[in-house]
């Protein structure tokens, strides 16, 4: 009879090696890694910051400079660095409000300070074990399995594996911390429009769009792991819905809503989730809705993509329409979203039990180890990714 293996994490610390869903096992980590996307923070930046945001993808830099002029509309600076240092601020504060000693490090994917200068640091201070906290809250190969992708890739890079364990808090879609402050802009944003139109029946004549960023069919299809059985749009647009589903609900009001797509790239021959927000405030003014509240759920702050293609082209398409619309806020540094991001490190090194934490939906709480071929990449294949069971 052949021994049966037990599978383990990559670089994993002893409680999530094995792979549990939940780990349920006290864990002192020694700080905490918030990783970013990156964005560049000057003119001479945006070329190469793109050419790494599509490294491998084989895109000439004259099709980058179509995407370029959103950044160069802002002086070539990117709002999200800007807004990682104010989060990192704000964690730091919130975990000296709790007195709990626990640096916290910034890595970026795409740009300055990348992940692996983030783990050398670390490695230079003696931190080894790290917890660390995406900017991104939802299950999709560009969310949540890259992250990972790059957790491994920097650890090889800088020659730390072995020496660097790192665990990734789970998914936080439909923890309350995140979900809060989008309860509260919608209640503001409806608010908001019933000033700028007093005589409109909000049932009738407004819409909520819980707004998002597309992202391939095929990838969006794969997101989750497979045995979940989420069908059309998979993990990614069934964790939106349902998080947009409470967020009305909370709300206290009864008005319709949709859930929409924005920031799509690639080959029109490539099918990507849909409809658009701005073909969606189209038919709805054709419609006659005079109002729209667009609430950017897929986006933790007001990064590029909120700036643009929401603040600038969305808003445009509405005024060009005659419908009023608000945008609601991110939650950027929202007191309940820091909080809750402390809590969720503190779930880990607590250890505390899946039944016990917190979730506003039924899809959660989220997997602290990712599943086995969770989110795959068709186009890229598997490759090498932490906090997760292969592949």
């Amino acid at each position: 009879m052949s021994a049966v293996t037990t599978p383990v994490v990559l670089a994993a610390t002893a409680a999530a090696a094995s792979g549990p869903a939940h780990v349920e096992v006290p864990t002192a980590y020694d700080a905490i890694l918030l990783a970013s996307f990156g964005g560049p923070e000057g003119q001479d930046d945006v070329i190469p910051f793109l050419r790494n945001v599509t490294r491998g993808r084989g895109i000439p830099d004259e099709r980058l400079e179509e995407v370029a002029h959103h950044y160069r509309a802002f002086g070539g600076v990117s709002p999200i660095n800007d807004q990682n240092r104010e989060l990192k601020a704000a964690l730091e504060a919130e975990l000296a409000r709790r007195g709990i000693d626990l640096p916290v490090l910034w890595g970026n994917r795409n740009w300055d300070p990348y992940l692996a200068e983030a783990l050398q640091e670390a490695d230079s201070r003696g931190l080894h074990r790290l917890i660390a906290i995406a900017t991104s809250a939802y299950s999709s190969y560009s969310s949540c399995r890259q992250y990972r992708e790059d957790f491994a890739i920097a650890l090889a890079e800088t020659g730390l594996e072995g020496t660097i364990e790192i665990d990734k808090v789970r998914q936080f879609f439909d923890h309350p911390g995140f979900v809060q402050p989008f309860i509260e802009g919608v209640a503001d944003g409806l608010a908001e429009i019933e000033r700028l139109v007093p005589d409109i029946d909000l049932a009738s004549e407004a819409r909520v769009l819980f707004s998002t960023h597309s992202i391939p069919s095929t990838d969006a299809n794969l997101s989750g792991p497979d045995f979940r059985g989420f069908g059309e749009g998979g993990a990614y647009a069934a964790q939106h819905l349902a998080v947009a589903e409470v967020v009305m609900h909370e709300s206290g009001r009864d008005v319709p809503w949709d859930l929409v797509y924005q920031s799509r790239s690639g080959p029109p021959t490539q099918p990507w989730l849909e409809p658009d927000v701005n073909d969606r405030i189209t038919e709805l003014a054709a419609q006659g809705v005079r109002a729209v509240v667009i609430v950017p759920l897929g986006f933790v702050s007001d990064h590029m993509e909120v700036k643009w293609d929401l603040d600038t082209e969305a808003l445009e398409t509405a005024a060009e329409l005659g419908i009023a619309a608000i945008r609601v806020p991110t939650p950027g540094v929202h007191a309940a979203y820091v909080s809750g991001l402390i809590d969720l490190v503190l779930e880990r090194r607590d250890g505390v039990p899946a039944a016990q934490r917190p979730a506003v939906t039924d899809l959660g709480p989220w997997y602290d180890v990712c599943r086995p071929g969770c989110c795959e990449n068709k186009r890229m294949g598997f490759k090498p990714a932490v906090s997760g069971l292969a592949p």
